[in-house]
């Protein structure tokens, strides 16, 4: 055969093969793409934390999870971040932390906790039934310390990083406080604002504390800052 029909026709079986490969290599290249961030991102990762904390963010006090429906995306990042820190959850008895720790390492490409964070602060924030008791009227006057961070109307201070109260699981609340005086949290050096909570807590008898979150009971979500 003809030395140049023999590189023709080998010309023509390396274009045929790279032709027949295309699809596959463009299809690989879609596959390993991040996806992009944002709302439709968040909602997708939200699928794995609505399994304990509700389609809607209401919670469930059975399995421990508070309710996050409606909370700010910078608090909602901002711990997302802390517990892949191991800022939080770093306790040995504290199961839920831990299990929270395990979950944001999850969210390891790009983009993935800002979107879960700006969809978790898109749900409604959920009305809550109390299930902690204690005197109102002497928690409004212990919560004129807290106010000083979490504004008058424990609606939250992004700029003092101190997240909203009014509204959210009051059951939760006072775990986290518990969790603040016996040292699961706030003990890190890295967590300046954690440290800070923690001298708060360390000043609280669970009866103070109880009716701090009796008192915030009596205050409306709608004042969340965003």
């Amino acid at each position: 055969m003809d030395p140049a029909r023999i590189v023709i026709l080998g010309m023509r079986t390396m274009r045929n093969r790279l032709v027949l490969a295309l699809p596959a290599v463009l299809l690989l290249a879609a596959c390993n793409r991040a996806p992009t961030p944002g709302i439709a991102r968040g909602e997708a990762l939200y699928a794995t934390c609505g399994k304990c904390h509700g389609t809607e963010g209401g919670g469930n006090q059975t399995l421990r999870a508070p309710a996050i429906g409606g909370l700010p995306a910078w608090y909602v990042e901002a711990q997302l971040i802390n517990f892949a820190a191991a800022h939080r959850g770093y306790a040995p008895f504290d199961t839920t932390g831990i299990m929270m720790k395990s979950v944001a390492w999850t969210l390891d490409r790009e983009g993935d906790v800002p979107s879960v964070a700006a969809y978790v602060a898109s749900l409604p924030a959920p009305r809550l039934a109390p299930s902690v008791h204690g005197d109102a009227a002497a928690g409004s006057t212990a919560f004129q310390v807290c106010s000083a961070c979490h504004g008058p109307a424990a609606q939250g201070s992004a700029d003092l990083n101190a997240p909203p109260l009014a509204g959210r699981s009051d059951w939760y609340l006072l775990s986290q406080l518990r969790k603040f005086k016996d040292g699961w949290r706030g003990t890190r050096a890295e967590d300046v604002w954690g440290q800070s909570m923690r001298g708060q807590a360390m000043m609280l008898d669970d009866s103070t504390m109880a009716n701090v979150i009796a008192y915030l009971q009596t205050l409306s979500a709608d004042t969340t800052a965003r």
